[in-house]
C-alpha cells in the first residue's frame, strides 16, 4: 500500500491529513457548523485518515398519505432561498439554504442534488442555464435547511454564480439523484479516496454509518489536497477524531484489501480520478476501472466513482 501513496503523491503536490474524531463549531456568528482535522507529516506528505462522527441518519420511508413531505422534487425545479454563508477557506464557502421548517429535504444516502443558474440567452432568445450537481454536507434528516460546500474556481460558471449570492437570493434545485444506495453493514470495510470538494459525498456516507449504532461497517479515508490550507472542513475532521476512541490509526494499514466485503469510493478532480480509478464513461456510467486501484487488484464491482 506504500506504493499507492507514493504514486498518488505524484499526481499533484498532495497533502493528506491523518485524524481520529471530534466535534466543534465554526466561528461563524450566524449558524453553527461542526469542523475538524489532525495533520501528521511523513516523508514530505501528510496522510489524512478518519472516521466521521455519527451525526447523520438514514431517512425513514415516507408515507405519502400521512408522512412528512420532501422539499425536493426530482422532476421539477424548486427555488431555495440563501439564508447565510460561512467561509471555509480562501476559495471555499458553505451556503445554507432554507425551506419550510416542517419539511425534510428528501435526500437518501448517497445522493446529490442538481442546481442551475441562468447564463444569458441563446441565438433564439431562449434562456440558457449552467447546471451542476452538489452533495449537501448537512444532515439529510434535518428540517428546514440544507448546506452546500462549494469551492470557487476562476473559470467555474456555477461556482462564480454562488460566489456572488447574497442572503435572500434564490437558487433553483432539483433532485435527489441517487448515486450508490447505502444500506447498513452492506460491506465490512469501505475505503474512500477523496480530493478537494470530493470530500462531500464521503461525509454523507461516513456520518450515516456512524450514526447507526447497529452498523458495524469500518471506514477509512484518504483525503488529498494541494496544501494543508486547502483541507476542507479541517476543524470538523479534527474534532470528529477526538470523540471516537474506537478509531484505529490507519496510516500504516491504508485502504482495505480487495475482497467481496470491500467497497472503494472515489471522488475528486479529473486528474486524480484518471490516476486512481479512471473517470466515468461519457454517458456518466461507471465506465472501465483503470489506474492504481486496478493495479492493486480491485475489480469494477469493488469500486464506485462519484
Amino acid at each position: 500500500m506504500s506504493v499507492f501513496f507514493k504514486r498518488l503523491g505524484k499526481v499533484v503536490p498532495i497533502t493528506f491529513s491523518h485524524a481520529f474524531q471530534g466535534k466543534s463549531q465554526s466561528n461563524s456568528n450566524n449558524f453553527p457548523i461542526p469542523f475538524g482535522a489532525i495533520a501528521a507529516i511523513s516523508g514530505g506528505m501528510s496522510y489524512f485518515y478518519y472516521f466521521s462522527e455519527p451525526n447523520l441518519v438514514h431517512l425513514d420511508p415516507i408515507n405519502k398519505e400521512t408522512g412528512p413531505k420532501s422539499a425536493l422534487d426530482p422532476k421539477k425545479w424548486q427555488t431555495f432561498k440563501l439564508q447565510d454563508k460561512a467561509t471555509v477557506s480562501h476559495n471555499t464557502h458553505i451556503y445554507r439554504f432554507s425551506f419550510d421548517p416542517n419539511l425534510k429535504l428528501g435526500l437518501d444516502v448517497a445522493s446529490c442534488l442538481i442546481t442551475r443558474a441562468p447564463l444569458g440567452e441563446d441565438a433564439d432568445g431562449k434562456r440558457k442555464y449552467v447546471i451542476r450537481p452538489y452533495t449537501p454536507i448537512s444532515d439529510p434528516d434535518s428540517k428546514g435547511y440544507f448546506d452546500l460546500m462549494i469551492k470557487v474556481y476562476p473559470e467555474g460558471k456555477m461556482s462564480q454564480y454562488f460566489a456572488k449570492l447574497k442572503p435572500g437570493d434564490i437558487v433553483e434545485v432539483k433532485g435527489p439523484v441517487e448515486k450508490v444506495r447505502y444500506t447498513p453493514s452492506m460491506k465490512k470495510h469501505i475505503g474512500m479516496i477523496a480530493g478537494g470538494s470530493g470530500i462531500t459525498p464521503m461525509l454523507q456516507v461516513i456520518e450515516a454509518i456512524l450514526k447507526n449504532p447497529n452498523d458495524n461497517t469500518k471506514v477509512s479515508l484518504v483525503y488529498a489536497n494541494v496544501s494543508p490550507d486547502d483541507i476542507l472542513l479541517k476543524k470538523r475532521l479534527d474534532m470528529l477524531a477526538a470523540t471516537h476512541p474506537n478509531l484505529k490509526d490507519m496510516a500504516l494499514k491504508g485502504l482495505p484489501t480487495p475482497s467481496d466485503d470491500t467497497l472503494i469510493l472515489v471522488c475528486g478532480p479529473p486528474g486524480m480520478m484518471q490516476h486512481i480509478s479512471g473517470d466515468k464513461a461519457k454517458d456518466r456510467s461507471q465506465g472501465e476501472l483503470t489506474g492504481l486501484l486496478k493495479e492493486l487488484g480491485y475489480t469494477e464491482e469493488m469500486v464506485y466513482k462519484f
